[in-house]
């Protein structure tokens, strides 16, 4: 069967409309090999006319390159303010493609979205990962060695946010010791034990954390209600 296809209007919002696009994965972690992929973030700000119809614009585009995936600015800034993890970390890739003006008032706000939330959205996607990671070693005796660095990866991650208030993703520094997990050099209960640590460095940090309680909500919706207005006054007078 084939996969259903990308809209062209939702493609172009990618091409026409991005604001900010990154490099995410192995390469942005500081981890990549020679076989990484290519993988591709971006955010896209849909003209404020097309929400005034019956059909919305879409909240994510998936393309137009392979592992290339977009959101609408609102949905962006809806899970970052959640504190989803993958969407925290998007702000802080090292590897940026493409920033417009727009996008640099965007990560102008990198710190307006992080709080103490961070630890339960990390901790608990952790946690979603280590069982898949524990069903792989019951079933076939070991665990995708891949997944296992790239959670260490994350649990590193969201300790140092918890104690210094900020979100480093670039993980060279603990390079040679997660590439020895990808590449299963370390035993299963060596790695389990390390991601037991972490987890346990994370709920310490917590109690000491210069994160705020809470995301700076308003900031954020000031953020989003002038760049509609914005678009729409262009729109208007073109």
């Amino acid at each position: 069967m084939n996969q259903p296809t990308t809209p062209p209007e939702a493609l172009a919002l990618v091409r026409d409309h991005t604001i900010y696009a990154c490099v995410m994965g192995s390469r942005a972690f500081g981890l990549a090999t020679e076989a990484s992929d290519t993988d591709r973030r971006g955010v896209y700000l849909a003209p404020t006319p097309l929400f005034w119809r019956f059909e919305k614009p879409p909240t994510h585009v998936e393309g137009p390159r392979e592992e290339e995936f977009s959101w609408e600015l609102e949905r962006f800034c809806e899970l970052a303010l959640r504190a989803n993890p993958n969407i925290l970390e998007c702000l802080h890739s090292p590897l940026v493609e493409r920033l417009t003006p727009l996008g640099e008032e965007l990560l102008s706000l990198r710190e307006a979205f992080l709080s103490r939330r961070a630890h339960a959205t990390f901790t608990r996607y952790a946690m979603s990962q280590h069982a898949k990671l524990v069903a792989d070693v019951r079933i076939h005796g070991a665990p995708r060695w891949k997944h296992a660095m790239h959670l260490l990866r994350l649990l590193l991650s969201c300790r140092d946010l918890l104690r210094t208030g900020r979100l480093t993703i670039d993980a060279t520094e603990h390079r040679d010791r997660l590439l020895a997990v990808r590449r299963g050099e370390l035993t299963w209960p060596e790695t389990d034990t390390w991601m037991t640590r972490l987890h346990e460095e994370a709920d310490t940090a917590l109690t000491t954390t210069p994160l705020p309680p809470a995301p700076d909500h308003a900031r954020v919706a000031a953020f989003l209600l002038h760049t509609r207005r914005a678009s729409a006054l262009a729109e208007a007078h073109p």
